[in-house]
């Protein structure tokens, strides 16, 4: 348990890094905005230092954006996720501080692609092991417990109001390049992860008491326990069928190991959900 809490940690740390890289290295030298409660900060940080004579860190404002939104997610989501995304939001913070920001290349389109690529990898494998990056990501599983809401509109109005900000105050062209930024972050975390707020899990086994058990102790998700049989051993069986947020896929992983890795599992996206879904 130890280990794997270890091994979590050391994948939140690189992808503190990555995406500290990809800020300091390609977006940040080409004027280039992020999405999310980074691309508030780094607007933020931008706009004090050209236009009042205070100057902020970025890695300093992030921390800072984040600090109730922590709160909110301890309150709401869960104390183990939400302390390995706060963790990750803190090296985060800190990487950018001591990370020099240095421009690797002068054209602006390869800074807008590697920059969302790089950043992309680190938010996706954060996504992978159950945690985040902070930000948006608390805000959209507390929406998704609480309310039933699609997170697509409020990333739409955060990073719509980013990009005309960005606009407005430095030209609409790094805008449309922070397009591109935002476009190619997302396919990547896409084929990474997943970009499906609900999916359906459908898990084949011989162990059914133990992994319903382990399911509802640790996800708190109903489930529907239907016959199953197979058509070369024609074996009689089991099969699991439970809905689960994105965001818990990482802990289901673990309990298909821990409890029956021979388990046949599918995993598909799930559109909607009509009638009882547990929200808290």
């Amino acid at each position: 348990m130890i280990w794997l809490q270890m091994k979590k940690l050391a994948v939140v740390a690189a992808g503190s890094l990555l995406g500290a890289l990809a800020m300091n290295l390609f977006l940040i030298p080409a004027n280039i905005y992020s999405s999310g409660f980074t691309g508030i900060a780094q607007l933020l940080s931008k706009v004090l230092g050209d236009y009042t004579p205070i100057q902020v860190s970025l890695g300093f404002l992030l921390f800072l954006l984040n600090i109730p939104v922590a709160i909110l997610g301890w309150k709401k989501v869960g104390k183990s996720f939400t302390v390995y995304s706060f963790i990750s939001v803190a090296l985060t913070s800190l990487f950018l501080t001591l990370i020099p920001i240095k421009q690797v290349s002068g054209d602006i389109l390869l800074n807008a692609v590697f920059g969302g690529v790089i950043q992309a990898v680190g938010v996706g494998i954060t996504l992978k092991w159950g945690a985040s990056t902070g930000g948006v990501d608390i805000i959209a599983m507390v929406l998704s417990r609480m309310k039933d809401k699609p997170i697509g509109p409020y990333m739409l109005v955060i990073n719509g109001v980013i990009i005309i900000t960005a606009g407005f105050l430095y030209g609409w062209e790094k805008a449309l390049y922070t397009l591109v930024t935002l476009y190619t972050s997302t396919r990547v975390i896409d084929a990474i992860h997943t970009r499906h707020a609900k999916l359906t899990a459908m898990i084949i086994t011989k162990k059914t008491d133990e992994m319903k058990k382990a399911i509802q102790e640790r996800l708190v998700r109903g489930i529907t326990i239907l016959p199953a049989k197979g058509a070369f051993s024609n074996e009689a069986r089991e099969m699991l069928m439970v809905v689960i947020t994105r965001y818990e896929l990482y802990d289901l992983e673990r309990i298909l190991k821990e409890v029956d890795p021979k388990a046949f599992t599918n995993i598909i996206q799930t559109t909607n959900i009509y009638g009882f879904f547990r929200k808290e």
